[in-house]
């Protein structure tokens, strides 16, 4: 099956002053028809700048980004707005996203209007349908809905142009967990009813682990680690993947088992410039970390850029 979003080498980086930070690092990934992949990482990983990237709301500094084999880093201004017809973005914090003087019924019509839809009317009620919002909210405003039905609006307003893409940046992170749950249901519900395809980027190692079939480890701008979810979070191989799992809370409040992996204290030190990005914080740093680590396959799917990684695995 041919990729509907590929990723090629991306890069974007932010210069502060005389300083480069490269955000995104040379990350590949392929997003297949009808597949839902999760991209997890700590704060400043590059989750957020490489859905951006990929939603074309910023542009690469390198690389490319692939949608149905067209190249989409450099469209005009009418080829990149068939583009965002089939890519919609979810951000997570829906005030910020939605206009706080709009209606409801304006936030969700008004893409309709731009791309030139006709049968609006008609359109809006089917998507109040699929999302579960009543018809009574379309005259309130943001600030008057609770924020699981704000998402809803977000939602909504981003499947009303019928996409095939979702790129979902922390979808359920401004909710209570009876709301996340919902709108966890919510997603899972439309992408098997409409055959979306969903890159989920999140924090929350749980909401990945319910809702995605493969995941990305994302440490610096680079990829840590990649495969199918299952074998990620229940058997990673990556040392600061396992360092991440074992960060999880226990629900049942017990105290973290003992000999549990913890990466060594952010200190004023960078990181190195050549070799494995985490070795200054890794607790099982070895010599060999100096140089660019291999990407070792583990098992079939599922690699790592780790040189504990399967020790007796075979490196790509």
């Amino acid at each position: 099956m041919r990729p509907l979003i590929e990723v090629r080498g991306l890069r974007k980086d932010y210069r502060r002053g005389s300083e480069v930070l490269h955000a995104v690092d040379g990350i590949d990934l392929a997003l297949l028809p009808g597949e839902s992949v999760g991209v997890i990482g700590e704060s400043g990983a590059g989750k957020s700048t490489l859905a951006r990237c990929i939603a074309r709301l910023e542009r690469p500094t390198s690389g490319g980004v692939f949608f149905q084999d067209a190249d989409v880093t450099g469209l005009s201004d009418r080829a990149l707005r068939r583009f965002r017809r089939e890519v919609q973005p979810v951000f997570q914090d829906p005030l910020t996203a939605l206009n706080p003087r709009w209606t409801v019924r304006r936030l969700i019509t008004e893409p309709l209007k731009i791309h030139g839809e006709h049968n609006a009317e008609r359109r809006v009620d089917e998507v109040l349908g699929d999302v579960g919002l009543a018809k009574g909210l379309m005259t309130r405003h943001p600030r008057d809905l609770s924020g699981g039905e704000r998402q809803r609006v977000a939602i909504a307003r981003a499947i009303v142009l019928r996409p095939s893409v979702l790129i979902l940046d922390e979808p359920t992170a401004s909710v209570d967990m009876p709301a996340r749950r919902a709108l966890l249901a919510l997603l899972k519900r439309l992408q098997a009813e409409h055959g979306l395809t969903y890159l989920h980027i999140s924090h929350d190692i749980r909401t990945i682990k319910e809702t995605c079939s493969r995941t990305i480890v994302m440490y610096r701008g680079r990829r840590a680690e990649e495969g199918p979810t299952a074998a990620v979070l229940n058997s990673p191989s990556h040392v600061y993947t396992q360092i991440l799992i074992s960060s999880i809370p226990r629900i049942d409040g017990a105290a973290p088992r003992p000999g549990r992996l913890r990466a060594r204290p952010v200190s004023g030190q960078q990181p190195p410039d050549t070799g494995c990005l985490f070795a200054h914080r890794c607790p099982r740093a070895q010599p060999e970390c100096a140089a660019d680590p291999p990407v070792v396959e583990v098992t079939p799917g599922h690699h790592a850029a780790c040189v504990l990684a399967g020790r007796a695995a075979r490196p790509q």
